[in-house]
Parts: structure tokens; C-alpha cells; sequence
């Protein structure tokens, strides 16, 4: 048999025979290496571990703990969960079953619902599964033999996915002992890599998300390659679960929904609408320091508006439906982008008048599918934090990086110390269907934004085929204390619809020239944002975001007139202040504010008034014995204005 040549990452070569699989070179380095080994790249390209290579190579092995092998991890675990499932219930239809950051979930067709003790079962099952250390294997299938085989196993969910597959594209499936499933893969060599796993919930889920079609039953899990790194991810999951802002939210009397209203509608309460004030007064200081001015635009327009931006052709799905007024086609407002282009057309411009900038908190409107709505990250009424900057070719770096300096000033307000930028890029191959037809300047335009990133030192990732449809885009990631992702903001480049619009500027030569357009949200939307806030903080928000800064605890109902009378002078110097006068004992009131997570307390009883005091305590730092009313409110003032992070002394 003839030898062949394989290369390793770090460039050593190893000689084996032809068809030696990476399992098998893993074997040869190391036991504990082939223990552990789920998957291998074989000249760039994620594969089996157990695919025989019959040419030179160059070969990565991946164990369960990195990102390309936990992400196979993930992915096995689903197609193991699926096994039990039809082990158990027999009738059952499987569906898909993706990898979700460090999660997984399946979606069945199945006769009423998963309770706790089946989720067990199931998890037991899936132990014997493992135990068993059943083989992996791969098949590839024509479509027709794919429909056929699915058919017969009475798989309609398969069969309706393999429908709409390309009949040229090749299809794999992957089988272990007697379950087979429709997957690209890679996958774990054997059933008896998945050991230290979980199942996690279970909940209703429509059919590609669309309440029209079936409601079938979701399953999540999880799943490390070590019973520790499982156990920390479970504490982690505890954490946000006490984070999560659809419970503070509710709790803390931030924001609700009402089904009169509508699904997707958030209606902001008076606390909600506090931290909304807070965060427009900080978007609008920053704002007017960088140049920008103050606009606002209607919620609605003609639906030629839209047909000229280009989203009655790309954007329409995400759109509501036309309204009919006078006879004329009214939509509500998906963005405010072609308004605040209209804005700069509504005068003649010169390079002197650039670069233009204009923000607003706009209120757009967009049709999210009721199985994706999820609390205030995917709604269908959002306040966008938008801002558009038409500039010249020349300006538009700086203008560009200022931007994202911009992004980096929240970031340090907000205690955000982990962040992603992601320059998003087109597919040309999706040009002129789900982008504009303008391949040049795409390309001309990725490298100038690419450029921008790398002379303003900022460190970036690019992600193909995920660019807005008129021009890239830089997506922020963004992660919570706890380490929780989130997607956050977006700065875009527009070079196709300045165009469109017929937006020009005269420049130093006096000749008509088209402006580049910024288009940039470094708070997303208020929705979000909030949303996120909630959870990076626990809800207890900073001294300035906190919808409560101070409440008054008096001892006894002896203490009134002065608790009020500090209340009072809280009030007049603009601090949000409220007095808990319930006939209750003070422990009692200082853990209802503690439940309140209201930063401090001033608690007031005979001596404090007699010398003028407050006793403080702060949360997350306590007691901070009796300080003079005078200094504790300059204190807070103070911490106010520098907008410290949360837990800080002033």
C-alpha cells in the first residue's frame, strides 16, 4: 500500500498508509489525544474523524474543547438526544436540530408534550446510548434516494427539507446502530465520545417558526467534553437565568406586554421610561460633542419611499403589510434611514455643509414571526438610536472611526469589557437579490472600511455574506458581566443609496458630487439595549440609570416630618427619591428595598434628626454609618454626574 504525507499544525510531517483516518493519526501521537479527539479539518475543511485520507494532507485534530470540536460535540449530542427520543417514542417525527451557543436543541412532531420525568427518561437513554460506544457512520445519497429512504421511515419533516435541496447538491446522512438522520455533519466518531451532558427545557416551537404551521415540541441540552466545564456552565446558566430581563423586567416594573395591545409591543412603564430619559440625555450629550444634530421623522410613508430605498424589494418580509390611505399605499416605518435622507435633500449642500450629521431616537416597525419574539430582544416596535452621516470619500475614515470611538466611550460607561467587531461582507453570488448589483464599489468599499479598522488599531473579524444590502456593515458583539452574548449595535456603509435618492453636494470645484452615508446605531435600540442592561447589571442598575436612587427609611412614624423634609430637599436637587412610610420595623423595609435593588438607603430615626444625619447604607457594600444630609446629597450628585458604574463608593 502506498504512503502518503501528512502535515500537522505545527508543520511536522508524519508518513502512514493510504487511507489512515484521523482517529487513526491521533492513535499514533497519543491515547489520550485519540480519547479525546470528535473531529479533524483535512486541508482546511472541517471533517469525520474516521473519513480515510488517501492523499497527501494537512491535518488538524480537534478535541471536544475547542470551538470546532465542541461545536460537532453539540451537534452529535442532538442527533443522540433524537435517538432516544425515537427509542422512547417510536411515532414520533424528528425535525432539525442545530448547535446554539454551547447548546443544542431538536424540535419532534409528537402526541403532547415533554414533562420533567421525560426529559429524564430521555437522559437516561441517551447514558445507555453512550455506553453502548455505537459507531458513527456516513452515507451519501442522491436526492431521490434520500426522499425514498425518509419516506419509508415516514420522516415527512425530512422529506419536506430534502424537497428543497438542489437536486445537483450532495446529501449526506448519519447513521449510529439503528437511527439514521438527514445531516451535513461532521460528526463524533462514535456515540461513546458524548459523555457529560444535559437536558436542559423543553417548549412549544412552530415549524420553521411560523404560527401558521404545526406546533411541535423543542427540546434543549447541552453538552462539554469534561464534567467540569458541564458543571460551570450549569452555574452559568443559574446566574442568567436570575438575570434574565423578562423576570427583572416584570419584577422590577420596567417594561409589559398586554395581548390587547399586541404580541411584539412592549408598553415601557413609569420605571421603564426613567432609564429610557437617562439613556436619550447620555445619546444626546455624546451626540451633540461629536457634531451631530437632533431630527425626528414619522412613523409611516408612502410606499414609494420604499420602493426607491430598495426594501419593498430586499426588506419586504420584514415589513407589515400596506395601509390603504386615499387611495395610496402607506407602510410603517421599517427604519429611518430613507427619511433622514430626504432631511438632507430638503436643502442644497456643499462640502463645506459636510460631513452632515443627523440622529434620532426613531420608532420603526418591523414583522418578526410570533415564534421569534423573544422579551425585548426581538420585538416589533423598537426606538432605534440612529444616526446617518453623509460625508465625502475623503472624510469618510475619520468619520468612520469616529464612530466606532464612539462605541468604545459606551462601552466604558457601561462596564462592557468584552466586545466583537465583525465586518460583514457581501456574497457575490447573491448580488442582485440580496444585495445591490454593484460589485465594484462593494469590493472598493469592503477594503476602505477594512482599512479604516486597521490604521484605527481596532481589532475586527470578517464574517462573509452577512453585509446589509447596500453596503457592509461592522455588527458589535457584545458580552454581559456573566459572560452572556449579545448582539448589540451596527455600524453600516451606504454607497448605492445616496444614488437612489439623487443625494449630491457641490464640491471646491463646484462640480456635483454623491456623498457616502454612515449609517450607525452604537446603542441599538432601546429594546435591546435595556434589555441587555437588565441582565449585564442583575438589574441593579448604576446610581444614574437607577429609576429609584435614594429611599428614605424613617425608624417610627416619630421620624416623619423629617424624612420628609430630606425627601424634599432630595427632590428639589433632582434626585429620583421616595420615602417607605409603612408602619413596618426597619428590617422589614430595608430587605423590601434591598428586593427593590435601590442603590441607598438613607434611614432616619430620633438621633439623626436631632443632628441633622442620615444614617446610608448602599447596596452590595452596606452599612455606611450616618453622614450629614448636605454631604450625602453632594455625594450623590456627584456620582451621578460621572455616571460611575454600579457598587462604587461616591
Amino acid at each position: 500500500m502506498s504512503e502518503i504525507t501528512i502535515t500537522l499544525p505545527d508543520k511536522s510531517t508524519r508518513s502512514y498508509a493510504a487511507g489512515i483516518t484521523p482517529l487513526e493519526i491521533a492513535e499514533s501521537i497519543g491515547p489520550r489525544l485519540a480519547q479525546d479527539t470528535v473531529a479533524a479539518s483535512i486541508n482546511g475543511a472541517l471533517s469525520d474523524a474516521n473519513v480515510s485520507i488517501t492523499s497527501d494532507a494537512s491535518v488538524s485534530l480537534y478535541t471536544g474543547s475547542s470551538d470546532e470540536g465542541h461545536e460537532v460535540l453539540l451537534h452529535s449530542t442532538a442527533h443522540l438526544m433524537a435517538q432516544a427520543v425515537k427509542s422512547l417514542w417510536p411515532k414520533s417525527q424528528v425535525t432539525i436540530g442545530p448547535a446554539i451557543e454551547n447548546r443544542f436543541y431538536y424540535d419532534f412532531d409528537i402526541d403532547g408534550t415533554f414533562s420533567p420525568e421525560d426529559l429524564e427518561k430521555i437522559e437516561n437513554k441517551m447514558r445507555e446510548l453512550s455506553k453502548a460506544n455505537l459507531p458513527v457512520s456516513r452515507q451519501k445519497l442522491s436526492r431521490n434516494e434520500a426522499i425514498k429512504l425518509f419516506k419509508g421511515m415516514g420522516e415527512d419533516y425530512k422529506v419536506e427539507i430534502i424537497e428543497q435541496i438542489d437536486s445537483a447538491d450532495n446529501i449526506s446522512a448519519y447513521s449510529q446502530g439503528d437511527f439514521i438522520d438527514l445531516c451535513r455533519g461532521p460528526h463524533v466518531p462514535s456515540t461513546g465520545k458524548i459523555k457529560h451532558f444535559k437536558l436542559l427545557s423543553s417548549s412549544g416551537a412552530y415549524w420553521r417558526g411560523d404560527e401558521k404551521n404545526k406546533m411541535l415540541q423543542r427540546i434543549y441540552g447541552t453538552v462539554f467534553s469534561t464534567k467540569k466545564e458541564l458543571k460551570e456552565y450549569l452555574i452559568f446558566l443559574e446566574e442568567a437565568k436570575k438575570r434574565d430581563h423578562r423576570k427583572l423586567g416584570k419584577e422590577l416594573e420596567i417594561y409589559t406586554f398586554d395581548d390587547e395591545v399586541g404580541p411584539g409591543l412592549p408598553l415601557w412603564l413609569p420605571n421603564g421610561g426613567i432609564i429610557i430619559d437617562e439613556l436619550e440625555a447620555l445619546a444626546k450629550e455624546v451626540e451633540t460633542r461629536h457634531g451631530y444634530q437632533r431630527v425626528r421623522t414619522p412613523h409611516l410613508s408612502k410606499g414609494d419611499l420604499y420602493k426607491k430605498s430598495g426594501h419593498l424589494d430586499l426588506y419586504k418580509d420584514s415589513m407589515f403589510p400596506a395601509m390603504d390611505v386615499d387611495g395610496i399605499e402607506y407602510y410603517v416605518k421599517p427604519m429611518n434611514c430613507p427619511h433622514h435622507h430626504k432631511i438632507y435633500d430638503a436643502s442644497p449642500k456643499s462640502y463645506r455643509d459636510l460631513p452632515f450629521r443627523i440622529s434620532e431616537y426613531g420608532t420603526c416597525y418591523r414583522y418578526e414571526k410570533s415564534g421569534q419574539l423573544f422579551g425585548l430582544m426581538r420585538v416589533r416596535s423598537m426606538q432605534m438610536n440612529d444616526a446617518h452621516i453623509y460625508c465625502s470619500h475623503e472624510d469618510f475614515e475619520a468619520e468612520f472611526m469616529d464612530v466606532c470611538q464612539m462605541y468604545l466611550e459606551y462601552f466604558d460607561i457601561f462596564g462592557i469589557d468584552k466586545y466583537e467587531m465583525r465586518l460583514s461582507l457581501h456574497d457575490p453570488a447573491a448580488l442582485g437579490k440580496k444585495y445591490i448589483d454593484e460589485p465594484e464599489l462593494w469590493n472598493q468599499t469592503e477594503d476602505v472600511v477594512r482599512n479604516a479598522l486597521k490604521n484605527g488599531g481596532i481589532n475586527f473579524v470578517e464574517i462573509p455574506g452577512e453585509a446589509a444590502f447596500y453596503g457592509p456593515k461592522i455588527d458589535v458583539q457584545v458580552w454581559s458581566a456573566i459572560g452572556k452574548e449579545f448582539t448589540l449595535a451596527t455600524n453600516q456603509v451606504d454607497f448605492a443609496i445616496p444614488k437612489r435618492f439623487n443625494l449630491t453636494y457641490t464640491d471646491e470645484n463646484g462640480s456635483e458630487q454623491t456623498p457616502l452615508c454612515i449609517h450607525r446605531a452604537p446603542l441599538s435600540t432601546h429594546e435591546r439595549f435595556i434589555g441587555f442592561l437588565i441582565e449585564h447589571y442583575g438589574g441593579d442598575f448604576p446610581l444614574w440609570l437607577s429609576p429609584i436612587q435614594v429611599i428614605i427609611l424613617p425608624v417610627s412614624e416619630k421620624t416623619h416630618t423629617y424624612a420628609t423634609s430630606v425627601q424634599s430637599k432630595f427632590k428639589a436637587a433632582g434626585i429620583r427619591v421616595k420615602m417607605d412610610d409603612r408602619p413596618e420595623k426597619i428590617g422589614a423595609k430595608i430587605r423590601q428595598a434591598e428586593l427593590n435593588k435601590i442603590p441607598v438607603m438613607a434611614i432616619v430615626g430620633k438621633k439623626e434628626a436631632e443632628q441633622n444625619t442620615v444614617s446610608t447604607r448602599r447596596r452590595f457594600i452596606g452599612d455606611q454609618g450616618a453622614i450629614k444630609t448636605d454631604q450625602l446629597l453632594k455625594n450623590i450628585i456627584s456620582e451621578i454626574k460621572q455616571r460611575s458604574l454600579p457598587h462604587r463608593e461616591s
